[in-house]
């Protein structure tokens, strides 16, 4: 009996064991299903959210490289003070003398590439007209002065300069082109009167900013070159019984200096 009762005993403590173990592993397989699902979502990219991440408004790390290295180094706006030499080409290089001009700048940055400059530039040049009768004989020489204005709108383009020294990457080379309104005033001894008329034209040109103040201001050299077309280009402007032994016809060029201030 008593042998009967331990084995009873025994074959209860052994079911107890065994039952106890089962719970055991499928807990413990229950619990490493879960991480293991729980590991899975967090390391999917697509589906993976975390509220504690800092928001970025770039798709790229290399747009917002570009940005911080514009926040660092870039220019947003600039201002000027210009000062130079105006010159004429075809018919205009006999009839108007050059003379130096001078004028304001205003440039606006979009990236460290790119820039907008709005240009107003003024000069006054001596004007000498030989005129003609009707039989090819030398006329009257009519002299005065003409004043010419210039509104310009201009895109800038900074060229890549990462490849080259370093004293020559410090020279900021750059390209322009635009257009401009252009306007003219004659002053001619002997007539009362004066004539005013305007045009629009465009702009090309090719420049240098040198920076100083370490780098709060900048010393430019522009040379730019202004396609006008007048209305009286190409044309004998007839004055009774005279007229202009040349055509009014030609160009205008300039080279400035610029002193501006980097904001």
């Amino acid at each position: 009996m008593k042998t009967t009762g331990n084995i009873l005993h025994s074959g209860l403590l052994a079911l107890l064991l065994v039952a106890g173990l089962s719970l055991t592993a499928t807990s413990a397989h229950a619990e490493s299903s879960d991480q293991k699902h729980y590991l899975i979502a967090q390391s999917d990219p697509d589906e993976a959210f975390d509220p504690f991440s800092d928001y970025s408004e770039f798709d790229e790390d290399s747009d917002e490289e570009a940005d911080v290295n514009f926040f660092r180094n870039g220019r947003f706006l600039t201002v000027g003070l210009a000062g130079g030499y105006r010159g004429f080409t075809g018919n205009f290089a006999d009839q108007y003398s050059a003379a130096p001009s001078f004028g304001l700048y205003l440039s606006y940055f979009f990236d460290l590439s790119l820039a907008m400059t709005l240009g107003f530039q003024t000069g006054d040049h001596a004007v000498k007209f030989g005129t003609i009768d009707g039989g090819g004989n030398p006329g009257p020489t009519y002299t005065g002065n003409v004043s010419i204005t210039s509104i310009n709108f201009d895109l800038k383009y900074y060229l890549n300069t990462q490849n080259v020294t370093r004293g020559l990457a410090d020279l900021n080379p750059y390209l322009l082109g635009g257009f401009g309104q252009f306007y003219r005033t004659y002053t001619i001894s002997g007539i009362d009167s004066y004539s005013r008329d305007s045009t629009m034209g465009f702009d090309i040109g090719a420049g240098v900013e040198i920076p100083l103040m370490r780098k709060k201001a900048y010393l430019g050299l522009q040379a730019a070159y202004h396609y006008v077309n007048f209305s009286d280009e190409s044309k004998t402007i007839v004055d009774n019984t005279y007229k202009l032994d040349k055509n009014l016809s030609g160009d205008f060029y300039d080279f400035t200096f610029i002193l501006g201030m980097n904001f």
